[in-house]
Formats: structure tokens, sequence, C-alpha cells
């Protein structure tokens, strides 16, 4: 099957062949043990010809190397062991696939590869229409073999499906289905882990990551728990974790994704310099990883080497149209005075939500975040209330929905949300200036100051335009008063004795004692908060 002449990884992979071609045996199973497989034998030392031994030479001949896996065989071994595949071995499995299923369209499992491979295709281009090419094989496969009939490689790839279009309750059902129809299986739990962090279910989510690494292992559960660690506020377990992952990385794809990692850690510790290295080791890696690509020009652009960060930002958003890739170079324009530019971005990123909600992709949480900083705060503070309805209450919902309220002129009720988007422990600069902005719309000087403050040393770079209104805001606050609370005197002494001391009043609570109110008690959705997954 390797034969097959390549694809451009770029271009489009034909769409679904016809049904009507008849159905003959199935082939075999992917290759699970492909980057295991001993070396072939030794080359056999004699043979029998008309009946005659040849002798045996006196020295042994070298054992034959086995030949390279071609790019099918090395997508199907990425697979198996829960890794990523590079895009053009990706493009490769899809073609061999499709050619399969032409004349085999009773093979559950082929359909089932191949829908699973749409989804990632789907992801990794920023193409929404292969979401639709996607669900259409998984219900192909679905519909030659049923799930209960062990199928569950059609229901792991409709939850992976799921998680890509950011729905992840039906994702969580999908996943918590395989595994309670194989619990000794590992392939639930990349979709559970995937849809409890969509949820906000951060406990669930922890011990799923741990299940993982017991059943998978290798490096696809250190890059799991590295992220799981990142998330808890665990900085220095995550780098450890995460260089472990690249130390002992087995494949170019797998590689690029571990360096890309790193450089993420180092662009959120406030590191551009480091984060710039890790990518530009990931792209000489595999350079067709854009991701990598869109966090250098994120990193050129804080080491104010504006050009060659315009110069990324253009190459990634032509070839991966991610809407909040395209968000940040608009903010990048805007940051440089450039408007006209920016609003040309802006407009580019209202064309791509509109496609991706015509594929049934949810990016309800960019466009929000685009109406609440350079639209409608309104339209964002009914996205995310619409969101958390639905249950989708991750850090990253509750910050959006916070600062949206606050955009609106509702601070009193952005609050509770804002301080949400911290308790999981995760370290986001962004998370900590709209907390920070917030409490001081409220009056509340001395939390606003601690939060700013942990803003700009965390990350002064995390954003373009947010990280100087940060520093602008922290400066309008000043310093704190000297000598402590204004109203604490020693009592007098004529009155020390006689009269009993007036209840003191309640401090006021810092924004570590401040509890985020139930929001059933105001009126929003009720449940419970998300809690960080216990060390």
């Amino acid at each position: 099957m390797d034969a097959m002449p390549q694809q451009n990884p770029e271009s489009p992979a034909s769409p679904l062949p016809p049904e009507g071609a008849t159905a003959v045996s199935p082939p075999p199973p992917p290759m699970r043990t492909t980057l295991r497989r001993a070396a072939f034998g030794a080359v056999a030392a004699g043979v029998l010809v008309a009946g005659a031994l040849v002798a045996v030479p006196d020295e042994p001949q070298e054992k034959a190397a086995p030949p390279a896996p071609g790019p099918v065989a090395r997508a199907e071994a990425a697979a198996a062991a829960g890794s990523p595949a590079s895009l053009s071995d990706l493009t490769a499995l899809i073609g061999d696939r499709q050619k399969w299923v032409e004349t085999h369209p009773s093979d559950a499992p082929a359909w089932a590869a191949l829908g699973t491979a749409y989804a990632q295709w789907g992801t990794r281009s920023a193409d929404a229409s292969y979401f639709t090419r996607a669900e259409q094989a998984l219900r192909r496969s679905l519909a030659a073999r049923p799930g209960e009939r062990g199928n569950t490689e059609a229901w792991a790839g409709l939850g992976a499906l799921a998680n890509a279009r950011n729905d992840h309750l039906a994702a969580k059902k999908w996943g918590e289905t395989v595994r309670a129809r194989a619990p000794k299986s590992w392939t639930a739990y990349p979709v559970l882990i995937d849809a409890y962090n969509g949820l906000g279910e951060y406990e669930a989510a922890a011990k799923a990551t741990e299940t993982f690494g017991t059943l998978r292992g290798g490096v696809p559960a250190l890059a799991r728990t590295s992220q799981m660690y990142r998330d808890q506020g665990w900085r220095e377990d995550a780098l450890a974790t995460a260089r472990e992952a690249a130390d002992h990385a087995k494949t170019p794809a797998e590689k690029a994704d571990a360096l890309h990692r790193l450089g993420d850690l180092a662009w959120e510790r406030g590191e551009p310099a480091e984060a710039l290295a890790q990518y530009d080791a990931a792209l000489r890696t595999d350079r067709g990883h854009l991701v990598s690509r869109a966090g250098r020009a994120r990193a050129l652009a804080a080491l104010d080497r504006t050009d060659e960060a315009l110069a990324d930002y253009r190459t990634v958003t032509a070839k991966l149209p991610q809407p909040e890739v395209v968000l940040e170079l608009g903010e990048l324009y805007e940051s440089m005075g450039l408007d006209g530019d920016a609003r040309t971005q802006y407009a580019k990123l209202r064309q791509l939500l509109d496609r991706a909600q015509a594929a049934g992709v949810n990016e309800s949480l960019t466009e929000a975040r685009f109406e609440a900083d350079h639209g409608d705060p309104e339209v964002a503070v009914e996205l995310m209330e619409a969101e958390w309805s639905s249950l989708r209450r991750s850090a990253a919902v509750a910050d959006a929905l916070g600062w949206a309220l606050h955009r609106a002129g509702r601070s009193e009720e952005a609050v509770q949300y804002a301080e949400r988007s911290l308790e999981s422990g995760v370290r986001d600069a962004s998370y900590a200036y709209h907390l920070g902005v917030i409490e001081s719309a409220l009056g509340q000087d001395g939390p606003a100051r601690a939060r700013l403050e942990e803003a700009v040393r965390t990350n002064p770079d995390f954003s373009p335009l947010g990280a100087p209104l940060a520093e602008k805001a922290l400066e309008s606050l000043g310093e704190p008063a000297p000598g402590g609370p204004a109203v604490v005197r020693p009592p007098s002494a004529g009155t020390a004795a006689t009269a009993a001391p007036s209840p003191e009043p309640a401090p006021e609570k810092t924004e570590k004692a401040q509890a985020a109110p139930d929001p059933e008690a105001s009126g929003q959705a009720g449940g419970a908060s998300p809690k960080a997954a216990a060390s």
C-alpha cells in the first residue's frame, strides 16, 4: 500500500468514494507493533538446489536491515501508539484508505481509520469541511459494524471528532461509552481528557490522565501528563515531564509536538527567547509544523522583531487559517497603529467564524474574545452565558464570560467568573490581568494591584494590546499606602477599662480568600465550580 503516489499535505484529499462497490474480505488490522519490530533474521546461509546441499560460507553474512516503513505504515504506527503523524504521512493514509473502501465498502475498520484521519486532518489544516467527511466515514463504519458488536474504534473516532468541533459534552458521552465497553483499552482516554478539560471537570481529567499513563505509557502519556501539570499550575513538573517527552520522542512528528510544548511553556513563563528557540527546533524537526510557526510569530513580536513576526503570521494564516491566530495577527496590527490591516484581519476572522458555524464547529470562545474587545460586548456575554449554561465551564470560558460582563458594564457579576478562571491553578497572565481590571473597577485596589502585578510578572508580553494596558492600569493604582490600614488606633486610656470594645468591621477579603459565588445564587446556570485535581 505504501507505493501509492504521495499527495501534497496542503492539498485536500479526494471526496468520499461511492457506495456501490462489491465487498470482499477486509484488510489486515493496522500494524500496532511497527515501531517495536525486531530486525529481520539473518540471511539464510544455505539453500537446497536440485537436491544438492550448497556449502555454507566460512564467514557469516551480515544481517539484512529491515526495509524502512513507508508513509502509510508510519501513520498506522502513530495511530496505534496514540502519537501524532506528520501531515504527509496522514495524507498518505487518507489516500490509501480511500482507495481501499472504494472496493471494500463493508470494511468497518477501514472506514473508522479513514474517518479518524479526516478528523485529524481537519484539525491540523483548520479545514472544517473535513469534519463532515469524517462523520460520514465514521457513520459508514458503524453501519457496517455497530459499536455494540465491537466497533469501538468508530465510537472513539466520533469522540475525537466531537472534541475537534468543541462539542465536549458529546465527546464525553462517546469516550465514556468506549470506556464502559472496553475498560482496559487506552483509546477512550485521550477523548475523555480533552472532553473533561473542555468542560472544566479537572479532577476527572486528572484521573483520566493517570489511567492513560498506566494503560498506554510512553511519549503520548508524558505529553498528557505535562499538560495536566501545566493546567494545575505546577510549572516545574510540567517542564520536567515535557523535556522527558522530547528526549524519548521516536518520530519527527512526535518530537516536533514535544518541542512545541516546551515552547508554549517557555512563552507562558514570560521567556520569549527560550520559546523561540524551542519553536525553531520544532520547525527544524518538522518544517510543516505550522502551530510552531504561529508560536514563533508570537515570540518574535514579544522580542520586537516585528517584521519577522508579521511574515510568520502571514504564512500561518494563509496555510492554517485558525480563528485565534487570525485574531492574534489583527491585534498585533492594531498595537502597531495599522488599523486598516487590523480591520482586514477582523473581517477575515468573521468569515472564518461563519464557516465554522456552518460546518458545525463551535468557535464561540474565540468569537466572544473578539466581540468583547473589538465588537459588541453584549454579544460576547450572550455567547459565553450559553456556553456556561450548556455545562462548558472551563477556565477559558470562565475568563471570557467574566471579561465580557465587565466590558458590558456588569463588573459585579463579572468578578465571580474571573475568579473561577484561576481556580484550577493555571497561571495565565491574561486571566490575572482581566481579574485585576475587574477588581479595580469595583474599587478593590489591593487585590487589583496584586493581580496586575501577577500578570506582568508571569508574562510581561502576554498580549500586544493587553500587556501595555496591564502596565498602565498598574501605574494608575500607584503604590499601596504606607503604614498599613489608617483606621487602626490604640484605645484611649479613659475608655479602655470602662467600655467593651465595639466589634471590628469584617476585613475586606483578598483575592485568595474570596470564594466565587454560586452561579445559582446570581441567576446563572447552576452547578459545582471546577476544582483543581488533587496532587
